[in-house]
């Protein structure tokens, strides 16, 4: 995957921030301009004429205003025209990723290839390990690869005493855990939307930019701005470091953006280590091998559509969005809600999710913020209406989930918890192999993201630099465990 640092990010957020800016200025009159701001005459082009650059920064902002720009092919509406849609809708379109054709560079297929740095040793052990005898030696004695019988195993890769055979990748096929990226007829990729479990790794890995999904920030903008119905945020806590200034003054930022309150995600995290606590005592109580966590929604359709072989072993306890967005509308029936987190596949959660009515990223609301002019260090330090304990503010972090929950359960039953840290095609395997043989361990918990949360697809700030912030945050809470107790 690409590191965070990279060209294609903040030409995107630029779209996105312009996309806020015309809604907020004059909705959207003035939209058709967006791709000349974004690449003016003098700018570098990346492809190969600025039109073609220009057509795909309006289809990048046809999705950032909720649309899917390869269900518009062909179309011939502008901006202008697309905003003004925007601005009528009242359905959501249904949340799914996809390839903008123009801007997929058509990569060619993955494959592993011999650099000039073979010395064509006598050793040979690329030779001699590879399964599919596609290795000879030329004339020149240096080793070349058949790609008729070539498999992409990486053993050769691997075997190499000269690391002089390197891997070739497609890279959103190749960050693809669950192999929903294919190439159609014309080299280009397609998204098999029954497979895509929506984790974002393709789109964090294109480096052409060329993966978008449908945003909901407009659908936001204009229930704040334009209805006057009341909106609630639920915040998530890897939005920790996110943003300038404290946790306070990105409350205080939020209801000056028009929220009407701004609840913490992180108390609907406690609920979830409470319940989730006890089911693993219920399920060890009845035998069970073990028991996985369900905090992740990217997870969680893996379990059921690619690895079905681990989903008996998925708690049934729901994510702290739920419970969180449960709250506010049990208290709030009147208010919709809408999560702000570091990740994509929570849309297509909250669309089977009663109590979730949007969900935005974090990416989003910096725009929505910029579009408005506000500098979240300079606003007011407002509090939570209800404050979180140290259990909760640690699930966005690799070990968070499966450490609170063992804060609860120690003393009560035996507890041996294990992390997998980023799902991986070969992470997937390893839980199969789980399900099908056992493991050592008896609570796993699975991240889809390496690092956890704080390195979701939709964040801004570096996933080390939120960590630490949220390290901050969690030594600074209260205890779930004694709270629990004192209630009883």
């Amino acid at each position: 995957m690409l590191p965070q640092k990279n060209n294609v990010a903040p030409i995107r957020n630029q779209i996105i921030v312009k996309v806020a800016e015309s809604f907020t200025k004059d909705r959207f009159a003035h939209a058709d301009a967006i791709p000349e701001m974004i690449s003016p005459e003098g700018s570098v082009v990346y492809h190969a004429s600025r039109e073609i650059d220009r057509d795909i920064i309006k289809k990048i902002a046809m999705a950032v205003m909720g649309f899917v720009p390869a269900d518009e092919e062909g179309s011939e509406k502008s901006l202008n025209e697309y905003g003004q849609e925007a601005l009528k809708r009242e359905k959501l379109l249904p949340s799914r990723l996809s390839v903008i054709s123009a801007a997929c560079a058509a990569c060619m297929k993955q494959q592993h290839v011999v650099t000039n740095f073979c010395r064509g040793c006598i050793a040979r052990p690329c030779q001699v390990n590879c399964p599919k005898g596609a290795i000879s030696f030329s004339e020149a004695n240096r080793a070349q690869i058949n790609p008729d019988l070539c498999i992409n195993c990486g053993i050769c890769l691997n075997s190499c005493p000269y690391n002089a055979i390197i891997k070739v990748p497609v890279p959103c096929e190749d960050s693809c855990p669950v192999g929903a990226i294919t190439k159609d007829e014309n080299g280009k990729e397609h998204i098999d939307n029954d497979k895509c479990i929506s984790c974002g790794k393709c789109l964090r890995s294109c480096p052409f930019g060329a993966i978008v999904e449908p945003y909901q920030m407009i659908d936001v903008l204009k229930l704040m701005k334009d209805s006057g119905k009341k909106v609630a945020a639920l915040l998530a806590p890897a939005v920790l470091g996110q943003f300038g200034g404290t946790i306070n003054n990105l409350v205080g930022a939020m209801k000056k953006l028009g929220f009407a309150d701004v609840f913490e995600v992180a108390v609907g995290a406690d609920i979830t280590t409470e319940k989730e606590a006890a089911e693993f005592i219920e399920r060890m109580e009845k035998g069970e091998k073990f028991m996985t966590t369900s905090c992740c929604p990217a997870y969680f359709r893996a379990a059921k559509t690619s690895i079905p072989e681990i989903a008996p072993y998925v708690s049934d306890t729901h994510t702290p969005m739920y419970y969180a967005a449960e709250l506010v509308k049990k208290e709030h029936p009147e208010y919709a809600t809408v999560f702000v987190g570091p990740c994509y596949a929570k849309r297509v959660e909250a669309e089977g999710d009663p109590f979730v009515d949007y969900v935005i990223t974090f990416e989003e609301l910096g725009a929505m913020f910029e579009a408005d002019g506000i500098k979240v260090e300079e606003c007011e330090a407002l509090e939570f209406s209800q404050v979180s304990c140290y259990q909760g503010r640690q699930f966005p972090v690799t070990g968070g989930v499966a450490g609170a929950v063992k804060s609860l359960v120690e003393g009560k039953t035996e507890i041996r918890t294990e992390t997998i840290d980023g799902l991986t095609k070969e992470s997937l395997k390893t839980l199969k192999r789980y399900a099908l043989k056992g493991c050592d361990n008896n609570m796993i918990e699975v991240m889809c993201c390496e690092g956890g949360c704080v390195a979701g697809p939709g964040c801004l700030a570096m996933a080390r630099k939120s960590a630490l912030a949220v390290d901050k945050y969690v030594k600074s809470g209260t205890d779930l465990k004694q709270k629990l107790e004192q209630a009883k």
